[in-house]
C-alpha cells in the first residue's frame, strides 16, 4: 500500500484575538482564522502568536487545538490581555473593526523553538496587522528573512486595518514575500505605497506589483466577483460562486488557506482559484470567521 502524501506544513504568524460582535465574542484574527481553515483543509499548521494569562487566552488556545492547529508557539504574556476587536456588521454583511491597543499579540518574542520550527515548515503566512507592535514586528521580520534565505514560500495577506499600517510597512512587507494576496479594496492603497500608478485594468497593476518585487504570483480577491491571479505565465480570472451572504468575516482567510494549500500541493492555478472561491463562498453563507461546517 503506498504511503499517504505528507501534509503541507505551514507556520501562521500574527494576531490571535476575539471579535466582539454585538451578540457576543467570537474567536478571530486573520492569521488564526487562516490557521484553522488551513488545518481543516488538510494542512499541518503551527500558530505563532501570543495571548494573555486570561480566560480568553485559554479559550483561544483550546479552539486552535480543536481545529488541529499546533499551539506550542502561542506564547503566554503575563502582563498583557488577549487581543480583542470591536466589530459591527452592516446590512450587506460587511464588517468594520475597532482594534484594541496593548494586546498580547503585540509582544511575540523570538525563541529557540521558533527557530527550530522554521527548519520544518514549507511555507509561512503573515500580514501587516500582526506587525503593529515593535516586538512582534521584529520577530516576524526575522521569520520572513530566514524563510527568504532558505527559498521558502512566504505568503503575505496585507489585511490592512486602519490606523495600524503605513506605506513603509506595506512596501517592506511585500519585499519580504514571494506570494502577495490582497483584496480589490486594498489595491489602490497598496499600489500607492509601492509607487505604482493604478491602471484602468486591475490585472495590469497587479502585474506591476509582481514585477517590481520579483514575486512568484499575486492574487486579488474581489468579493462576490471572484478573484484575479497574476503570475509570470499570465492572468487567470475566476468568477465568484453565488451564495446567500450571512456575513463575510473570515471569507478572505478561508480563501487564502485553500489557495496556499493548493500551491503547496502543486495543483493547477485554475483548480486552486476555483476551490478557493468555493470555500470562501461557503464561509460567507454562515455566521462567523470559522463556521462549524462548510
Amino acid at each position: 500500500m503506498p504511503a499517504e502524501p505528507r501534509k503541507p506544513r505551514i507556520l501562521s504568524c500574527g494576531e490571535v484575538l476575539w471579535d466582539l460582535f454585538p451578540e457576543g465574542a467570537r474567536f478571530g484574527g486573520a492569521p488564526a482564522n487562516f490557521a484553522c481553515h488551513a488545518a481543516r483543509l488538510g494542512g499541518d499548521v503551527t500558530m505563532l502568536s501570543a495571548v494573555g494569562n486570561d480566560i480568553r487566552g485559554d479559550e483561544a488556545v483550546t479552539i486552535l487545538r480543536g481545529f488541529g492547529v499546533e499551539t506550542t508557539l502561542v506564547q503566554r504574556i503575563a502582563d498583557a490581555l488577549t487581543g480583542s476587536v470591536g466589530v459591527s456588521v452592516d446590512a450587506a454583511g460587511k464588517p468594520s473593526f475597532e482594534i484594541h491597543a496593548g494586546s498580547a499579540w503585540d509582544l511575540i518574542n523570538w525563541t529557540d523553538a521558533l527557530e527550530a520550527k522554521l527548519s520544518e515548515v514549507d511555507a509561512i503566512y503573515f500580514g501587516t496587522l500582526g506587525q503593529r507592535g515593535a516586538v512582534s514586528r521584529a520577530t516576524i521580520r526575522r521569520v520572513t528573512e530566514l524563510a527568504r534565505e532558505s527559498g521558502m514560500l512566504r505568503v503575505l495577506d496585507v489585511n490592512l486595518r486602519s490606523p495600524f499600517y503605513d506605506a513603509a510597512l506595506i512596501h517592506e512587507s511585500i519585499a519580504q514575500a514571494s506570494v502577495l494576496k490582497l483584496s480589490d479594496e486594498e489595491l489602490s492603497e497598496v499600489a500607492t505605497a509601492c509607487g505604482i500608478a493604478l491602471d484602468t485594468k486591475p490585472e495590469a497593476t497587479l502585474r506591476s506589483l509582481l514585477t517590481r518585487f520579483g514575486l512568484h504570483l499575486v492574487v486579488m480577491t474581489r468579493g462576490a466577483e471572484g478573484a484575479l491571479f497574476v503570475s509570470p505565465n499570465g492572468v487567470i480570472d475566476q468568477s465568484g460562486i453565488p451564495t446567500k451572504v450571512v456575513d463575510t468575516v473570515g471569507a478572505g482567510d478561508s480563501f487564502t488557506a485553500a489557495f496556499v494549500l493548493g500551491i503547496l500541493r502543486g495543483d493547477a492555478p485554475e483548480v486552486i482559484l476555483q476551490k478557493a472561491c468555493e470555500i470562501a463562498s461557503a464561509v460567507c453563507s454562515q455566521s462567523g470567521a470559522v463556521p462549524a461546517r462548510f
